[in-house]
């Protein structure tokens, strides 16, 4: 459980978020009128849900999908008393993109990219593996990323068109080719989600119908994750979970498929090592994650272990620390 006292959230909190889970560049006018309030109204509610930090865009390009460089899962093992301390030198790690502490032994978890296996192997040696009171250190690459954060979708009941073919077997289109001018652009949205494009074009020195068209084709994408990020405590799901599956070669892919079509799973990605599945879920509370991996775990072909456990602090998420919780014990 990540999150401290919660963030108190109304019915018109809700259509706003809902609204923008959907489109995070919709207008404010359109929000508003769904919602049945004015624009400011919406802009106010937004930016109050926007300062405690629990509520915010992201836009960045997905590198697994571009087929660019490598991304590991890690277990960072660490002496008594040192996890606080660990857990806060990972997510201040540019190249980390989760950080969490779970039930269980002392470990971290982190997720971190590398360009190449041999700057991830100096990674983990020379700079990770160096930190005070780190005692070992266990990786697992990423073979195939197959559902994201994008596509856990509280508010809709329609699964993700990523989600919609993972649970079908059925691949995702060849990604569009990404050039400098995309990556600026996406760049330029990481810094605010909602910047006009009149102002993207004027940044990017281009025309707005070149900056229009570009955006629009990098949205109707898989490689563009532009999206509201909300903290599942807040939106009544404060139980994370954390499961590792050891799932047979020859029913792997019948298994992912049916792992794909339960909502409450949120991340899934296939591994290296004797735990070839990594994924997390989100739940309302400690029974409903019980009767998800009685439910599913049991309906699952093919799987000779199972490891579960439940997230007890998020360091970072989507690239970006987390806010402390209240009462957290600062690091000496």
């Amino acid at each position: 459980m990540t999150a401290d006292a919660p963030l108190a959230l109304d019915t018109v909190d809700h259509m706003v978020l809902r609204s923008l889970h959907r489109n995070p560049r919709a207008p404010f006018a359109e929000i508003g009128a769904d919602a049945g309030v004015h624009e400011r109204t919406v802009a106010r509610r937004l930016e109050r849900l926007t300062a405690t930090g629990r509520v915010r865009f992201t836009a960045a390009l997905v590198p697994e999908y571009l087929g660019e460089g490598v991304i590991a899962e890690l277990a960072v093992r660490c002496a008594p008393g040192r996890l606080h301390e660990t857990a806060l030198s990972l997510a201040r790690r540019a190249d980390t993109r989760s950080v969490e502490v779970a039930t269980g032994g002392l470990e971290v978890y982190a997720e971190i990219g590398a360009p190449d296996h041999d700057t991830l192997l100096t990674l983990i040696d020379s700079a990770i593996g160096r930190l005070d009171g780190v005692v070992d250190i266990r990786s697992q690459v990423v073979l195939r990323l197959l559902l994201t954060a994008s596509d856990w979708a509280p508010y809709d009941d329609v699964p993700t068109d990523v989600r919609r073919r993972t649970a079908a077997g059925v691949p995702l289109p060849d990604p569009p080719a990404v050039d400098d001018l995309d990556r600026r652009l996406v760049s330029l949205l990481g810094a605010d989600a909602r910047m006009s494009t009149t102002r993207l074009a004027h940044a990017l020195r281009v025309g707005e119908t070149t900056a229009r068209r570009r955006l629009a084709r990098l949205m109707a994408s898989h490689v563009l994750h532009l999206r509201l990020h909300v903290d599942p405590a807040v939106l009544g799901y404060p139980v994370e979970a954390r499961f590792r599956l050891s799932i047979a070669p020859s029913r792997l892919e019948a298994a992912l498929r049916l792992l794909a079509r339960e909502p409450a799973v949120r991340h899934l990605v296939l591994t290296t090592g004797t735990s070839n599945v990594l994924g997390y879920s989100s739940h309302r509370d400690t029974r409903e994650l019980h009767a998800f991996t009685t439910r599913v775990f049991a309906g699952l072909d093919g799987v000779t272990a199972t490891e579960t456990a439940v997230l007890m602090r998020t360091y970072k998420r989507a690239s970006i620390a987390e806010p402390p919780p209240q009462g957290a014990v600062p690091a000496p």
